[in-house]
This record gives C-alpha cells, structure tokens and sequence, in this order.
C-alpha cells in the first residue's frame, strides 16, 4: 500500500505537527484568553465561557503530521472520489446532472454566504427577494399556486405536502380522511412519509406497462381517502397518461392529488404538475435544479400547492407589499399545518436553483425535452444487448431486467461493477422492486452525444464479456482503489473507528 493510501492515523509520527498556537492565544479583535480560577476556559470580554466540567483531561487522540503530508493525503482521498465532474453518472431516480459553476460563485458570495438567520427583516431585503422570487418561478414552472421553500430536502417535503393535505381535510371536518394511495412503483419515501405522517397506506396496482392500474384504483376510492401520491412520470420513467383521468375519479371522492417530484425533469418545459390536476407537490430543487447532491445533502423540498391549499402551507412564509419583503405567518395563520423547520429552509440550495433559472431563462423549456432524448437515444441503442421490460418510449430513464442472456450468472450488481473499471459511475439497481434485475439510467440533458456513445459502446462491451469471460465480470471491479466488498458483513458489523482497524 502506498504511503498515502493509508488512513490518516497510520501515517501519524508522534511529535510531528502541522501547527503551532502561542501560549497566550488571542482571538482575531486581539482579546486574550484566560485560565479562571474554578479551571474554566474565558475570553476575556467575550460571552465565550466553556465549563470545566466540559473541557478534556487530556488531550484529543488526533493523527500527529506535517502540514504537507495533510494537503498530500486529503488531495489524494480527494482523488479518489467519483462525481459528475470526474464521469459519466448516469444514476436513475437521481437526476445527477452538472452543476454550472456560476451557481456556486453566486451563492458563495460574501454578500449571501455571511448572513445569519436570526438578522433583522431590513438587512436581509436581498435574501428575501430570492425566496420570494424563487418561489415565484417554481409556481409558473409548475402551474401550482404558491410555494414554501423551508423543507430541507424531498422527503422532509414529503412530509409537508401531507401535512397540508391532512389539514386541508381536518379543516373541513373530513376526520375519517386518514387513507393514502400509493402505486406498488412508488419510491420508498412515499409510503413512508405517509406512515411519519400518521397516515395509512393503501397500495394501487401497475398495469403490465407500468403504470397505475386505473380499474384497480376505482375499487380503493371511497370516504376514507385523504389522496394519492403519484410520480410522473412514474419510476419506469413511462409517462401516467391517464393521469387526467385518475385526477378525476380522486378528486370526485374526494380526495387531493400529491405529486412527487423526484421525476420533474423531463417535464420542463413540457408538462406542468397542476396542468394535470395535481393539488400539492414537492420539488428536489439539487435535482431538478442543478445543485449538486449526494452521501445526504446538501438538499431542498419545496412544497407548491393549488390556489385552495394556499392557507395550509407551513408559516411563516416570505410575502412582499409596499415595497418590502416580509416574513410572516399566513393571513389564516390557523389554517396553516403549523411549522416544519427552525428557520427558512436551506438557503444556498435555494440560491443556486435561482441562479439556474435565470440562467436558463426561456432555455429551460428545452430541459426536459433533451432529457428525454438522451435518454430513449441511449435506451434504443442498446437494444440488442438487453431488452425492455416494457417497449415502449420513455421519458428522462428507463429501467432494464438486468442482461438479455442471463445463463451465465452474470447479474446487474456485476453490471454495475464492470462500469466502474471503465470510469463510469454505476447505475441505480435493484430499483424499482418491480422488476428481479432492474438496472436504472438517466442520462439527463447535460451529457453530450459522444459522452453517451462511448456509455453506450461500454455497456455492449460489459454484455460481451458476460458472455466470453462472466468470471472476469463477477469479480470487477479491478482497477478501482476499492475492489468488491462484503457488502452484507460491512452493513452488518461496519468499522467506524480507528481502533477497530487495528
């Protein structure tokens, strides 16, 4: 093993630092610090006073090394880590796509970067501006009413989408409204918001094209019904076209439509949520909207609602009158679902979707048209290698049943393994459970043609040596720093400390 590839304890040398403090330490408006005579830590004119009770006996059990070799080890991990500016990611369900670097030099600016939540309405005009604008341009994108931005991720908005429907029923005295419709398709998040929610799950089933069985859901709809949430277009990526229909028949019972908008977009530009009927729907802005994401967050989930919804959402909520942004509860502060975060959600996240979209501008109604493209040019070029659990176009993904001749054992894992010794990412797999083999893409619109050639030429190649040599591909990957894991032994008994190791 190389000297850098080890863990940062191993190349630790006792008495090797990288640093040194003065004895008498001063903080930066040169205000010393004192030992109080209770053994207490102090600043001197500052509120900063730590416990004794709270300070070590003894010093951290830190790595000892050289400011050099900190800088060659973190560059060095750093290298090994994969994203959507090292290769191709092409993770279904994920909408990894690239994030432009202006979206990162605007919401780093000093002037955004360095303001606190708890600063006072008039200093903050400017960050107010944003939400309020922001939420603005999510509404005309979506045909929905109004938004709040506070949820901090999709499945935190989720949540709150529930929360405003289950409100929206207890306001009207609907109390037995306590029933949710979710397709056997759905993420995972969906049944399980609901359940957080205090809500029962009632599972619809998929036609044999994938999408929500129209006869099945006549048979669920009655009084007991608070709505349905739906994706669409749905995890096969195959857009709901009856999705009018279902509309209707759940808005005659009764109940509100939810919309989860993991899937959003291949709709830009094409198709919008409320257009469809859709009353509340939740929008993962690092998805759809170009910030980047993953090992969990950073995230935002804005939750938009019909006009008769409005007064539901969670307060407080950014409003702007006589020239002045405010934030403040709803003008029916009762009727709204109460609050579901601090402060007003995740700031930077919101900024940099708001830098997208002004970006774009008009472009963006070219998103999810070119999405789409990539995607059904990747999926129809390799036909020959792996066939289609359902023929027919899709939209920004598509899910293949794993390899067409599948006598040699070879199964998507190793699939998924095999891309990384090409310098792709893997992806998603195993999802959605409708299928054995399931292998998710979504080439997104921000890959080029050649980018997708060379993808599409790599994955006739893995099918290939499924063929000629499947003991070379169950064993990849083999050119990675990591090789294959005990994926069950590491889930199971994970070593999370140094000393484990050792």
């Amino acid at each position: 093993m190389k000297y850098y590839d080890k863990l940062i304890f191993e190349i630790s040398r006792p008495g090797r630092v990288g640093y040194s403090l003065p004895k008498n330490w001063s903080t930066d408006n040169g205000q010393q610090s004192t030992d109080k005579p209770d053994g207490s830590l102090s600043i001197v004119n500052c509120q900063l006073s730590i416990p004794k009770v709270l300070l070590r006996e003894t010093p951290a059990e830190l790595p000892e090394v050289s400011e050099l070799d900190v800088v060659r080890h973190y560059t060095n991990v750093s290298n090994k880590n994969f994203g959507v500016e090292t290769g191709f990611y092409p993770l279904g369900s994920c909408t990894m796509k690239y994030n432009p670097k202006i979206n990162e030099e605007i919401a780093h600016h000093p002037a955004f970067s360095g303001l606190h939540p708890l600063q006072s309405e008039e200093s903050v005009q400017g960050a107010l501006a944003i939400y309020y604008h922001t939420a603005r341009a999510l509404s005309e994108l979506t045909g929905l009413a109004d938004f709040t931005l506070t949820p901090f991720a999709g499945a935190h908005g989720e949540l709150t989408g529930l929360m405003v429907m289950r409100q929206y029923h207890l306001l009207r005295g609907d109390t037995k409204r306590t029933r949710v419709i979710v397709p056997d398709s759905a993420h995972g998040t969906n049944p399980a918001s609901a359940a957080v929610c205090g809500l029962e799950i009632v599972e619809v089933k998929s036609t044999a094209n994938g999408t929500v069985d129209t006869n099945d859901l006549k048979g669920l709809l009655d009084d007991t019904i608070a709505g349905i949430m739906m994706t669409n277009p749905n995890t096969l990526g195959i857009y709901e076209t009856q999705v009018v229909e279902i509309a209707r028949l759940v808005h005659e019972a009764g109940g509100l439509l939810y919309y989860d908008g993991a899937n959003l977009n291949p709709m830009l530009g094409a198709s919008r949520p409320g257009d469809m009927g859709f009353d509340i729907m939740h929008i993962n802005l690092h998805k759809t909207f170009s910030t980047p994401h993953g090992g969990g967050g950073p995230g935002s989930g804005p939750v938009g609602v019909a006009a008769h919804l409005v007064d539901c959402l969670p307060n407080p909520r950014v409003t702007f009158a006589d020239g002045k942004y405010k934030v403040e509860s709803g003008k029916m502060k009762d009727e709204s679902c109460g609050r579901v975060a601090a402060f007003m959600g995740n700031f930077g996240v919101v900024m940099k979707a708001y830098t997208y979209i002004l970006s774009l501008g008009k472009g963006i109604k070219h998103v999810g048209p070119i999405a789409t493209l990539n995607a059904n040019y990747v999926k129809e070029s390799l036909r020959d290698a792996y066939y289609l659990p359902v023929d027919t176009v899709c939209k920004h993904e598509f899910v293949f049943d794993g390899l067409a001749d599948k006598s040699t054992g070879v199964t998507t894992l190793d699939i998924a393994k095999r891309l990384l010794d090409y310098g792709y990412h893997a992806p998603t797999i195993y999802f959605p459970l409708l299928f054995h083999q399931s292998i998710m893409i979504e080439p997104t619109e921000t890959e080029s043609k050649e980018t997708l050639d060379d993808f599409i030429d790599i994955m006739h190649r893995v099918a290939e040596e499924a063929l000629s040599d499947p003991d070379m591909v169950k064993s990849a990957p083999h050119t990675t720093p990591v090789r294959r894991l005990d994926e069950t032994t590491a889930a199971k008994n994970p070593l999370l400390k140094y000393r484990d190791l050792i």
